[in-house]
């Protein structure tokens, strides 16, 4: 083997070795960092979710703050109606907690399941879930980044990539509303 093919394998494998560094680093949390809240004239009082458009909207006092296409749960079409069907829930809910070690990278609790949506599960024998979020990539998943677009691939949450996870949860406080329309 030539030197030229020797250093060329050898940066192959220190890129290869990077590349798995840098996965395990993402999937262990290392390094992450809870982006602090910007000022509250910055910060959402509403974020409206439109299912249909694939879209997530931060608003103040009706003004846009920030727009991001979003995936969806796997099986979208409709309500939430229990735990498992892969529905995105549609209602009116707040955000309950922030979660800077999520198994995804942050994510925004969604208040899930309301009262009525409890009630409905009850009524028909079976748990209506409860871990619905607004979060970035899974663990050790960032390196998909907006490819993630390409397919509804949660279990009912609302998906954004990383960066744009970071600045969501830098203007959502808790107890902001959350709309989730069709």
């Amino acid at each position: 083997m030539g030197r030229r093919r020797r250093i060329a394998a050898v940066i192959g494998g220190l890129a290869v070795l990077g590349a798995g560094a840098v996965v395990l680093a993402d999937f262990s949390q290392v390094g992450r960092t809870e982006p602090p809240l910007v000022a509250e004239a910055e910060r959402a009082d509403r974020v409206l979710v439109e299912k249909a458009a694939r879209r997530l909207t931060l608003l103040r006092e009706g003004r846009v703050l920030a727009t991001y296409p979003i995936s969806l749960g796997f099986a979208p079409e409709g309500h939430k109606a229990r735990e498992g069907d892969g529905r995105t829930p549609e209602g009116v809910y707040t955000t309950a907690f922030r979660n800077p070690r999520s198994v995804a990278h942050l994510s925004l609790k969604v208040s899930y399941p309301s009262p009525s949506d409890a009630a409905a599960a009850q009524a028909g024998g079976y748990s209506p879930g409860g871990d619905i979020m607004i979060h970035g990539l899974m663990n050790g998943f960032s390196w998909l980044g907006r490819l993630h677009r390409l397919k509804d691939w949660t279990q009912g949450c609302v998906g954004v990539t990383n960066a744009e996870m970071r600045a969501i949860y830098a203007r959502v406080d808790l107890g902001t509303p959350i709309e989730i329309r069709p």
